[in-house]
């Protein structure tokens, strides 16, 4: 007889972002319904970012050399996976802590933008590149700094600061590093293969060179804020968001075993990567997606947690595939969380995942982020919200979905 397949619950969250610090202040930050994002559109003018709020790194990073040595973005990440250890109930835990495995998704470092002004500077009066690398790179450059800029060094520093020594994975890719990190922790934990895996990722938006990169390919917003939906009649772009996200992934007889109450179980997840040459292939992308990720859900209202960014063509075919789950006997109720947050590319999608656990913890979904009619409505069901479809299209490439459900009426109740 084949085994029934394995429950993987989401038993842990880490979250740092613009909106706070910890799944409280995001709760409380998600549910005001007077309140609105928090935005910096002066300091790169005319592009909007969501800043990342005021966070006492030390808390998770007790080191002044750990510190010093990492740059913003892996301080945001370490800061949100040991978040979500301590709300695991798995940090400080000698004995668990070496059998956890992690899996982050993470971007090729940043840039020191001062260095790089200073070479540019230099070429404007003389245009021997080589000889001016040699003369200003030695001096201004500290020698831990291309160590520093190695994607992997995230996981590295959250090992080392954590103590999570099992097996570590890095995926690079913008927002299909995030959907595949996530879904290969789900899939290692179903397969057996790992009982407990700290999966996450983590952005700086705050960065000269990060803006530069996205701009030149047309993907930034650069008028006055508006939801993600409302930036398709204006062409469309993202407004990026420093954030950090992470979860602990676990099998259910794991997590029973050691008394850790879940937030919620993912029932499904699927990721694709659509060649996007034609028109209506990342439709098709997302629609073979949902038909595998949905396979045995009734019908009725579906609450949406989408991240989509506002660049205009995945946004608009993402849009048509949400529009379409009337016809298949869905009620969809969407929120874009992009437009609370930014569009935080790596951590986008554990991101969604972790505020999709947090509302099916809470037993509620979130109000509307844009105005109601727009595209976001009232989410009307009876009894509380059971189930959460998140979704993450790559404004370049990249498709993800996954589904989570409640699980035994919400993690107070366990």
């Amino acid at each position: 007889m084949a085994e029934e397949p394995r429950e993987i619950w989401i038993t842990g969250i880490g979250l740092a972002s613009s909106l706070g610090d910890g799944v409280r202040e995001h709760w409380e930050a998600m549910t005001d319904v007077e309140a609105g994002p928090a935005l910096d559109i002066e300091r790169f003018e005319p592009y909007p970012v969501h800043p990342l709020s005021d966070i006492d790194f030390s808390k998770q990073i007790p080191k002044k050399s750990d510190l010093r040595q990492m740059e913003t973005w892996q301080r945001i990440g370490v800061y949100s996976a040991g978040l979500a250890l301590e709300d695991a109930g798995i940090a400080d835990d000698s004995s668990l802590l070496p059998r956890t495995h992690l899996i982050v998704a993470a971007g090729s470092g940043e840039r020191d933008t001062a260095v790089d002004s200073q070479v540019l500077d230099a070429l404007a009066t003389r245009a021997d590149t080589a000889v001016l690398a040699k003369e200003i790179l030695p001096s201004a450059l500290r020698p831990t700094l291309f160590l520093a800029q190695l994607s992997n060094l995230l996981a590295g520093n959250i090992s080392i600061v954590h103590k999570v020594t099992a097996s570590s994975r890095t995926f690079m890719g913008e927002e299909m590093a995030g959907i595949s990190a996530v879904e290969n922790a789900v899939r290692r934990v179903a397969a057996g293969q790992a009982e407990v895996v700290l999966v996450g990722g983590a952005l700086n938006a705050e960065r000269e060179d990060l803006l530069l990169g996205y701009e030149l390919g047309c993907n930034l917003w650069a008028k006055g804020y508006r939801p993600v939906w409302q930036r398709l009649e204006a062409g469309g772009g993202f407004i990026p968001g420093s954030a950090g996200a992470f979860l602990v992934v676990e099998a259910r007889e794991h997590a029973e075993a050691r008394g850790a109450k879940p937030y919620a179980e993912v029932r499904g997840i699927a990721s694709n990567r659509a060649r996007r040459i034609r028109p209506g292939e990342i439709r098709d992308s997302i629609d073979a997606l949902f038909a595998e990720v949905s396979k045995g859900l009734a019908a009725g209202p579906l609450a949406v947690l989408s991240g989509a960014s506002g660049v205009s063509r995945p946004t608009s075919e993402e849009l048509a595939f949400l529009d379409d789950l009337d016809t298949r006997h869905f009620a969809p109720a969407i929120r874009g969380y992009g437009s609370r947050f930014g569009h935080t590319v790596e951590a986008h999608f554990p991101l969604g995942v972790a505020l999709a656990a947090l509302a099916l913890s809470e037993g509620e979904f979130f109000p509307p982020f844009s105005d109601i009619g727009d595209v976001e409505s009232l989410f009307d069901a009876a009894g509380p919200l059971a189930r959460v479809l998140v979704t993450s299209v790559g404004h370049w490439r990249g498709e993800g979905l996954a589904i989570l459900e409640q699980v035994g009426g919400g993690r107070d109740a366990q």
